[in-house]
Formats: C-alpha cells, structure tokens, sequence
C-alpha cells in the first residue's frame, strides 16, 4: 500500500468508502461549484437556528446534500420528499446518518405530529400560488403550539438572474413583504432575514438574492 508523505494522513487510505455527492448535487458541482458552498450555507444556517430541538421535520430534502448538517444539531431528523428516486438516493449516500428518510408529500399528508422544528429549503418557491396557504397549513398540522418553521427561498427580485432550468421550477417566489405577510396568516412570530451567497443579513430585502423566514407560535 502506497503511504502519504505525512504520516498522520495514512488512515485515509485505510477508508473502505469515499463520501460521494448524490444525484442533484452531482450535478450542481459539475456545472457550478460555488453554488454547494451557498447551498450549504443555508444549511447551516438553519442547523444553528435549530439547535438543540428535540424533533425536526424537513420537507424537500432532495438527495440530501445538506441533511447532515442539521442532524448533527438536533436529536432526531426526519428528510422527506415526495420523489421516490430522490429518497433512495439519499439513503444511499447517508447510509450509517441517523437520519430517517421518508418518501412523503406535505400536500397529501393530513396526520397529525408532534416535530418542534421543521424547515424547508429551496422548495417554497416551487409550490404553486394556489397551493401555498395548504402547504403551510399542512406543516403547521405537524409542529407543536410552540414549533417554528424556517422557509429559506430565492427573493422575487433575484429571478433575473436565474437560469432557465430555474425559472421553470420556480413558480412562486416572493419579495420579502410578501413572504412576511404569507407567513404571520399562521405564525405569530415572523423574523425575516436575507442573504446573500453565504452571508446571512438583515440588509435590505428588495437587494437580497435569498430570504429566509423564521416563524414561531402557530396561530
């Protein structure tokens, strides 16, 4: 076996498995690799929010990419979406996380839960306009009274920027005083927050390519 010329590095080559990107994130490294470092940014971002709670719900994980991040600041993590492909992939990928991934559509859903934190990111702006006050509804259904949600979503006024993939999916962006007004229908507590590639801030929202809004006490 061949050995590093820095010793404290030869248990690498022991490693049985390499960590590899899923199908989603794959693809985004190949054509864009800084957009990770602001994709995980969010994460991270949403991680430290959240710290400390007892059970998250997310909705929209995709391949999982960022998941881990916010499993390492909680105690339990459930990562749904409603593709199947995608959930496989993402357990392929985070095999041996704690994280439990779940097919699943918050649109369908109707059971009650008992989640004290959820989140969602990059996924508001792809729920159509009529199907939003269902879509919050139905996450409201799932947190406890004292529960808060963290929606992270591209601002309205960053889409002309966007490439054309993008603005297929994204249906439903919003400027931040939209999505503030959207949100406090059923929070109490509404904080909102822009940013800006990694950088999280509480500029002006009408120059924020990104908003995140943290919501509190369901109403």
């Amino acid at each position: 076996m061949n050995k590093t010329k820095e010793h404290q590095y030869n248990f690498l080559l022991k490693r049985k498995k390499q960590a590899s990107f899923g199908l989603m994130s794959s693809q985004v490294w190949e054509d864009d690799p800084k957009r990770i470092l602001f994709v995980l940014s969010r994460y991270k971002f949403v991680a430290k929010m959240l710290e400390g709670k007892e059970k998250v719900l997310e909705i929209g994980c995709a391949d999982g990419l960022g998941t881990r991040i916010v499993a390492q600041a909680v105690k339990e993590l459930t990562a749904t979406d409603f593709d199947p492909i995608f959930i496989k992939n993402a357990k392929k990928i985070n095999k041996g996380t704690k994280i439990n991934f779940q097919v699943s559509n918050i649109l369908e859903k109707k059971q009650k839960s008992d989640y004290d934190g959820a989140y969602c990111i990059d996924v508001f702006e792809h729920i159509a306009p009529s199907l939003e006050d269902k879509f919050l509804t139905q996450i409201c259904s799932q947190l406890t009274k004292s529960g808060c949600l963290i929606i992270g979503t591209p601002s309205k006024e960053s889409q002309i920027y966007a490439s054309k993939a993008s603005l297929e999916g994204h249906v439903n962006c919003k400027s931040g005083s939209d999505l503030k007004n959207l949100c406090r229908k059923y929070f109490e507590n509404v904080f909102l927050f822009s940013m800006n590639d990694e950088i999280v801030h509480t500029g002006f929202t009408k120059m924020a390519h990104y908003l995140f809004a943290i919501c509190s006490n369901k109403r």
